[in-house]
């Protein structure tokens, strides 16, 4: 059986704003294996945001429990917490968060300076990510000198540079066009094929149907969890999971 690195168990996260409570979990359960691809499905405020902050080691639930690589993270310290989160999981946002004092390879070296890695051994993996994403000539630029799609390929080479067992990406193709998107989405299937665990948070229906298994989440609670024939990304919007 392959190893669980996701383990969420009647999981609930509510919040107090003002003098009223919003439960954006309502008790979610499902598991992810090592090497799936999943994305996780939901219109704004559903609790998919709340949902990608459990599996990243962000936040922590109200209730339940929550298992990441086999730990329980509300028994975790900050400390243990960031550690587990450079150690297995690779983020990948929406809008980059590049740094932007930093040449391309210093951004995509910056996590194994957290990770203690020495400088030599950081330069050369990270222009090793880099190559994998097709930016092997672009080391020495600014985020500012790069379009939308390769600002998105210096995230993801960040993402695996540490090679964790989990990418979890955040609308990865929200701020892209179409054939950028697809591009990215066959990045991240290329990760996959090295038997990363990929899970995609998104509310597009395109990205959604693009996985081998769709979970949807409405309203705090999973509606349907759905294994399928993953369809290439496209320019059609009525492609749905």
């Amino acid at each position: 059986m392959p190893e669980l690195v996701i383990n969420m168990e009647g999981v609930t996260r509510e919040y107090v704003m003002g003098d009223q409570t919003v439960k954006a979990l309502r008790g979610i359960s499902f598991e992810v294996s090592q090497g799936e691809f999943v994305t996780i499905m939901g219109p704004s405020g559903s609790g998919k945001s709340t949902c990608m902050n459990m599996i990243g080691c962000l936040d922590r639930p109200s209730g339940g429990i929550v298992k990441i690589n086999g730990r329980e993270t509300s028994k975790m310290s900050e400390k243990e917490l960031a550690f587990l989160r450079n150690k297995t999981i690779g983020f990948v946002f929406q809008q980059y968060f590049l740094l932007p004092s930093m040449t391309v390879l210093e951004n995509v070296m910056l996590p194994l300076r957290y990770a203690g890695i020495d400088r030599r051994e950081r330069i050369e993996r990270a222009k090793s990510a880099l190559a994998k994403v097709g930016l092997a000539d672009r080391i020495s630029h600014h985020p500012s000198e790069l379009s939308g799609g390769q600002k998105q390929r210096v995230a993801i080479a960040r993402a695996t540079v540490t090679e964790p067992k989990i990418i979890l990406a955040d609308e990865p193709t929200g701020a892209l066009d179409s054939e950028t998107g697809r591009a990215v989405m066959n990045l991240f299937w290329e990760i996959n094929k090295t038997g990363t665990t990929v899970v995609i948070v998104t509310h597009d229906p395109r990205v959604g149907a693009a996985s081998n298994r769709c979970i949807r989440i409405f309203d705090g609670l999973i509606q349907s969890d759905q294994k399928q024939i993953p369809v290439p990304f496209s320019k059609e919007e009525e492609s749905v999971c």
